[in-house]
């Protein structure tokens, strides 16, 4: 083949000189890897290899972004940028890290990508005269056009292996290998760390019931999801199993569960070309991140071709990607997520070096991300899927991750009918309520009226749902959805951690439920702290709403962080059970807000919307905001949660960190036993 004989011939001579010769060279050899790793693989040296060869070979593909590395790599901008000039280098920049891409197309076999790739990194060589690249607009435009030329595969392949369960390189590694050899995960193309290897390791100690059980609570939770909301889980035909790589031996139970519903599963890696990301989130399956920085420095790397343009090519090419697939989109019935929690608490480098969205893009964005999710919508809808979510530590989070590990799994396994019975009791109070006041206590700043929808019939109707570990995991919180008009005041925390990333003393305004003001302490720079909550908490917007407002009461979980000391290191999931939190962005029940939901007592869910979701049937770009990031106030620094009464009466719920409310008093035993 051509190409690859002119790839090896650059990585011997570049034509060019100095670092931009350095660049090619050096991204040609990566090319090179990438061509012999197809034919390692092709040849089965991923069944036949030792451990030691497989680990070297997986090193190999992503030494150049792990460690001191690093610095050193055209993949980190400020490298880039400093040895070729700010706008050339963050171009190539870019360029390279969608080339790594090419690691996982050479093992799941996807040779229109790989070789789509491999033409880009040609395409730019050949635009050089004389050793010297061609004006940055034309090479901005080339790259442009590649992304945007190539949607219709991207985009396309993206759509397809989230609804097609024929697409089963993950599901055929899980099922059908030695699970006691783990050898197994360096089959995913994945980098593989030692949190990987620990966390496999461990789960083969433990014994089979044990992990049927577990894997049991995961799947049981989703399909009591689609009951107690009134859906029928007989349509559906695919499942999609969301996770972290080292749980394949609770995967593989859960697989084998899903079948007897009658849903097969489908497990899709999380994006891997910045057409089909998001920011720096991951959605789908992934191995621990071999360089978080290297993740956060290309978040922005959209600038290079977000305009009005590409958002219609890209929605075109969505639009017709699920029309093709819309059989099997329809029978999708929605994911179910296992979260991990325990990694190092990390606050990103703030580089100027980076690529960002200018403001203009930022909208652009914004409306993209609003027309995907309706076009998603249109062919599986959100009244007919649902979800669950659970999540366990992995052994990163310290010496005592056995014991840890142990008690989650009790912590998810709590018994619902106590927590439905007190939750209840608190329910009925906030029934009575106009708004409830969250005053936090000490050093936190919290003062916050959140203003509750108004009961038509108190004996049929309810405010808030009660929370009883289905779609949930675990048990332990009443939520809802808040008026937004007279939801005012402050919401601080002293530290949280938000989809991977640290915030230190994070404070949000609202002014009539919308956020009006926001800041906090990670950086000296008060711009910087700004953009850093803009970009991953608003994800570009101007503001959010907010979009739940619940009360957590779990305070086994609560004792337990304490106890370990993880406060910090807790997934939301779990720590939002763990006092008040608060939801910037949709409500719960977004796309579904039509379908009645009931509580166990019968009682139907009235606060389903807001102010901005009720614009759906007329604007849905202006209804949705395609987001929900819940923050949490531990009970430690609360000094009252108290409804407000119509007569202006208060009832406390909590004071002083303590469940004051009669019938709630047994929520405090695991309070005043440990603590």
């Amino acid at each position: 083949m051509l190409a690859v004989e002119r790839v090896c011939q650059i990585a011997v001579d570049p034509e060019a000189e100095g670092a931009l010769g350095e660049y090619f060279r050096r991204t040609a050899l990566f090319l090179k890897m990438m061509l012999q790793t197809l034919e390692r693989i092709e040849a089965g040296e991923l069944t036949r290899a030792t451990t030691e060869e497989l680990a070297d070979w997986n090193r190999e593909l992503y030494e150049d972004i792990v460690g001191e590395a690093y610095a050193r790599s055209f993949a980190n901008p400020d490298y880039a940028v400093s040895r070729l000039g700010k706008e050339y280098g963050q171009i190539l920049s870019f360029v390279y890290a969608e080339l790594r891409g090419m690691i996982v197309y050479a093992f799941e076999g996807r040779l229109e990508e790989f070789l789509i790739h491999m033409e880009l990194f040609l395409q730019i060589h050949a635009e050089l005269e004389d050793g010297q690249l061609p004006p940055v607009k034309q090479l901005r435009d080339d790259v442009y056009w590649f992304v945007s030329d190539y949607c219709d595969v991207t985009v396309t392949a993206r759509v397809r292996e989230q609804v097609d369960p024929s697409l089963s390189f993950a599901r055929d590694i899980i099922m059908e290998v030695d699970l006691q050899d783990l050898r197994y995960l360096y089959r995913f193309g994945e980098y593989v760390s030692d949190t990987e290897l620990r966390m496999s390791a461990f789960l083969n100690t433990l014994p089979e019931e044990e992990i049927v059980k577990i894997a049991s609570v995961f799947t049981e939770g989703y399909r009591i999801g689609f009951e107690v909301t009134g859906k029928d889980l007989s349509k559906k035909k695919t499942v999609n199993i969301r996770y972290c790589l080292g749980f394949e031996r609770i995967i593989r139970e859960a697989v084998k569960n899903f079948e007897e519903m009658g849903l097969q599963s489908i497990l899709y890696r999380a994006a891997i070309s910045r057409v089909n990301m998001r920011e720096n989130n991951k959605i789908g399956y992934y191995g621990t991140s071999p360089n978080r920085q290297y993740d956060y420095d290309h978040r922005g790397d959209a600038a290079i071709f977000m305009d009005s343009a590409f958002v219609e090519r890209r929605i075109g090419a969505l639009k017709s990607a699920f029309e093709q697939y819309k059989d099997l989109a329809r029978g999708h019935a929605g994911p179910a997520v296992m979260e991990i929690f325990g990694e190092a608490p990390f606050v990103p480098e703030v580089k100027k070096s980076v690529l960002k969205l200018d403001e203009k893009q930022q909208k652009q964005q914004v409306r993209a991300n609003s027309l995907a999710a309706q076009i998603t919508n249109e062919y599986i809808p959100g009244e007919e899927r649902s979800f669950t979510i659970i999540a366990f530590p992995v052994p990163d989070i310290g010496a005592q991750f056995e014991d840890i590990f142990r008690e989650t799994v009790r912590i998810n396994t709590l018994d619902y009918r106590t927590y439905q019975r007190i939750q209840q009791t608190i329910i009925d109070a906030l029934d009575t309520g106009r708004a409830v006041h969250i005053l936090g206590s000490g050093k936190n700043r919290t003062d916050l009226t959140v203003a509750l929808a108004k009961l038509q019939d108190s004996e049929k109707e309810t405010i808030f749902e009660n929370c009883v570990a289905d779609v949930n995991i675990p048990v332990g919180e009443v939520f809802t959805s808040p008026v937004l008009k007279g939801t005012d005041g402050v919401l601080h925390v002293s530290g949280v951690y938000l989809n991977g990333l640290l915030y230190q003393d994070l404070e949000l305004h609202f002014c009539d439920g919308m956020v009006s003001d926001y800041r906090c302490g990670n950086y000296k720079d008060e711009e910087e702290n700004r953009r850093y909550i803009r970009e991953n908490v608003l994800y570009h917007h101007d503001t959010l709403p907010m979009g739940e407002f619940a009360i957590g009461t779990n305070t086994t979980a609560y004792v337990a962080a304490r106890r370990y000391h993880i406060e910090a290191l807790m997934p939301i999931l779990i720590a939002e059970k763990t006092g008040p939190h608060f939801a910037v962005g949709d409500t719960c029940y977004s796309w579904e807000e039509d379908t009645p939901t009931f509580n166990p007592d019968g009682k139907r869910i009235i606060a389903k919307e807001n102010a901005c979701s009720a614009l759906r049937r007329e604007d849905p770009e202006k209804a949705y905001f395609n987001c929900h990031t819940d923050i949490t106030i531990p009970y430690d620094e609360l000094r009252e949660i108290a409804v407000l009464c119509e007569d202006g009466s208060r009832v406390p719920i909590i004071r002083d960190g303590r469940f004051v409310l009669p019938g709630t008093e047994e929520l405090n035993e695991a309070l005043e036993r440990e603590l």
